[in-house]
């Protein structure tokens, strides 16, 4: 692995800055990959179960996704790892033919017994509606208890990575716990220093099982705390991963969540970086203004299920980046989604049709609007790097705040 002048690679992989605003930490990149390239700022869209809800693959590349996330934990679970490796790894399994990233699996077991982390950062703060399913955390890894047929199982580092070499996605994450928010101080360091001996543990086995068609990245912890955060900067700068992500708590407000990101941000070497769990327009804006790359959630999927279309005009209800066409106000609405939008859905359908859809109970309601949000992601991030690489983001940045 090489490290200069911001360009990282290593066979197979690299990083290069292409592009950077004339103040601040905004860039633009390209991460080369052996399934092709990313160019960054970007949106990776979450395949949980190996699937993108109401969507396929095709039309998933057709709106221009470029990255996909698969969830370790569910495909451990089911189908199992080895059911996928027998099919040559995730992509093909998943007809996909992108990167990919996995997890580790150990946010899935500790939000389903601390509640969800992403909700605690939207303001959602509140216990997950399943049983507790971690049974014990010790310094050897995770005990749960499988929420599908309850049998008992046990995560740690080194069988992470051996279920994420399994799936062969092309970037994979180390064991890490997600400490919550309602952790104090000396539990949430606790929590940290033993997320940093875990991933020591999961380079190590990584290294020791070496392939060359994938990296790894590094985890920033420390939840709220600056303090802790800048330690667990100064552990990842020194650890040979190819990128890393920010994970764990950043707080129960928006101020907060920018505020420790762009602290974060200030510190952490020239590598490919993450934000996990954060999809929210405002959010991905001062991400992208403090200096990440790539960010992913649910949010534009789960909220198209639900009659919700992302939508960049001022109507957008409630500052909610988003309006219900299951409100009787779309009924006769012969207008698209977004009359500049270039979507499959836009271009063919009106939100009276659509209204009908979910009121008719038509599961097509939510695949048409799973192609809106899922394309207005991609042209939302093309924006953004538009605008950088024109030397326009400062005046981006100020106007799409604003609102």
């Amino acid at each position: 692995m090489v490290v200069e002048n911001g360009t990282m690679s290593k066979p197979g992989f690299s990083y290069v800055i292409t592009a950077q605003a004339a103040t601040g930490r905004a860039h633009c990149a390209r991460i080369e990959t052996p399934h092709g390239i990313i160019e960054t700022p970007n949106f990776i869209f979450c395949a949980t179960h190996g699937a993108i809800k109401s969507a396929t693959m095709e039309q998933m590349e057709a709106v221009g996704a470029q990255f996909l996330l698969g969830n370790t934990y569910h495909l451990w679970l089911q189908p199992g790892y080895e059911i996928v490796a027998k099919h040559g790894g995730l992509h093909r399994f998943i007809g996909w033919n992108g990167p990919l990233l996995t997890d580790s699996g150990g946010f899935q077991i500790f939000s389903l017994t601390y509640g969800r982390v992403v909700d605690e950062i939207k303001g959602k703060v509140h216990r997950s509606k399943f049983p507790k399913s971690l049974l014990s955390i010790t310094e050897e890894g995770a005990l749960f208890r499988s929420h599908i047929d309850g049998r008992q199982r046990w995560l740690t580092p080194e069988k992470s990575i051996e279920i994420q070499q399994g799936l062969g996605a092309d970037f994979i994450l180390p064991l890490d716990e997600c400490a919550p928010s309602h952790f104090n101080k000396e539990k949430t360091a606790q929590s940290m220093y033993r997320s940093h001996r875990w991933e020591t543990r999961s380079l190590q086995y990584f290294q020791e099982h070496f392939t060359d068609r994938q990296c790894m990245y590094g985890i920033v912890q420390g939840g709220e705390f600056l303090d802790l955060r800048r330690e667990s900067i100064d552990f990842i700068n020194q650890q040979p991963f190819f990128a890393q992500a920010l994970g764990g708590s950043l707080g129960i407000e928006k101020a907060q969540m920018y505020e420790l990101v762009d602290g974060i941000m200030q510190r952490l070497v020239s590598r490919p970086t993450h934000l996990l769990g954060i999809g929210g327009l405002r959010d991905i804006l001062e991400g992208v203004q403090s200096g990440v790359d790539t960010f992913d959630c649910v949010h534009p999927t789960r909220i198209a299920r639900h009659g919700c279309a992302l939508i960049a005009r001022p109507e957008a209800e409630y500052a909610k980046e988003h309006i219900n066409l299951k409100n009787a106000v779309y009924r006769e609405d012969q207008n698209p989604i977004e009359t500049d939008c270039d979507c499959y859905t836009c271009r063919n359908f009106t939100r009276a049709y659509l209204h009908h859809l979910f009121k008719a109970h038509e599961g097509t309601g939510g695949l048409l609007l799973t192609i809106h949000n899922a394309r207005f992601m991609m042209r939302w991030m093309a924006a953004i790097r538009q605008a950088i690489q024109l030397g326009q983001w400062e005046v981006f940045y100020r106007q799409h705040r604003r609102r």
